[in-house]
């Protein structure tokens, strides 16, 4: 067999090149300080609208009461067992979303027939509210655990899903050709050639749905789990405590923040040879 050459790497031929899609515009990269910076001056023009205003802890607390809250959500370990479970439903579905969103969507994309058989189910199931598949899922599901997994990879699958058959679909057909061309098995060209090519748009679209995995966790806690942010908000809401509810969507902001961060790092790990 021929030798096979890394058509998408840096130094590939020039008309290959040439014959491939324009990248999608980079996601700026998210620096900590600015982060800090705008997040700081956030909480000083909160600080001073409460201060300004006389407004009571009850309708919007300041800054330093959500904090002297956190203090004891933390101290008494309240924060700990409902913080957890949130991060651990989100994390999975996410994760099992990703490896079966990108999955079906490959193949989808190469398989206009499976496409006509199965994408009309999924775009149905995609119309379904989540907060009507939940209550379900705890009738089927005998661990609360496992019920927030699915409801969390459900809201995170479609998005992924649709990003990957897009992302592959957008390859242009001449650089497969010159792989086989040169003598590429499958395997070489999905290393070579697809993935690559498709990893930009493919980020694109779990950069959008990093949020979801977190909101599909906190619907189903909502149903009736007794752990977790969503039944933190619930708890707060019964006994009127507005700080332990800023707590809670404080740290659903947090694990959000934090996903994007990693996902950003990872992607330009993954693509940093398009800067060069």
């Amino acid at each position: 067999m021929r030798r096979v050459i890394p058509f998408v790497r840096p130094g590939f031929p020039a008309h290959l090149a040439a014959a491939s899609p324009p990248s999608p515009e980079r996601a700026p990269r998210a620096l900590p300080w600015h982060l800090l910076v705008s997040g700081s001056l956030l909480l000083v023009l909160w600080q001073v609208a409460v201060m300004a205003a006389h407004l009571p802890s009850w309708l919007l607390p300041s800054p330093l009461a959500v904090w002297r809250r956190l203090g004891e959500a933390y101290a008494d370990g309240t924060l700990r067992l409902h913080l957890v479970p949130t991060v651990i439903e989100s994390t999975a579905g996410f994760t099992v979303a990703l490896a079966v969103g990108v999955s079906l969507g490959y193949v989808v994309a190469h398989s206009r027939r499976i496409e006509r058989w199965l994408t009309p189910y999924l775009a149905a199931l995609q119309s379904v509210p989540i907060i009507a598949v939940a209550p379900l899922l705890v009738v089927w599901a005998t661990s609360g655990l496992l019920r927030n997994i699915v409801v969390a990879a459900l809201v995170v699958f479609f998005p992924i899903f649709s990003s990957t058959v897009a992302a592959v679909r957008g390859i242009p057909r001449e650089l497969r050709e010159v792989a086989k061309v040169e003598g590429a098995h499958f395997w070489q060209t999905l290393r070579l050639v697809e993935i690559p090519l498709a990893l930009p748009t493919l980020f694109s679209g779990i950069r959008t749905s990093l949020a979801f995995a977190t909101t599909g966790a906190v619907v189903a806690e909502f149903v009736g789990t007794r752990y977790g942010l969503g039944a933190m908000i619930n708890i707060a809401r019964g006994l009127l405590d507005v700080p332990l509810l800023f707590v809670a969507i404080l740290c659903l902001i947090g694990i959000t923040l934090v996903f994007y961060l990693i996902v950003t790092a990872i992607e330009h790990g993954l693509t940093g040879w398009r800067d060069l």
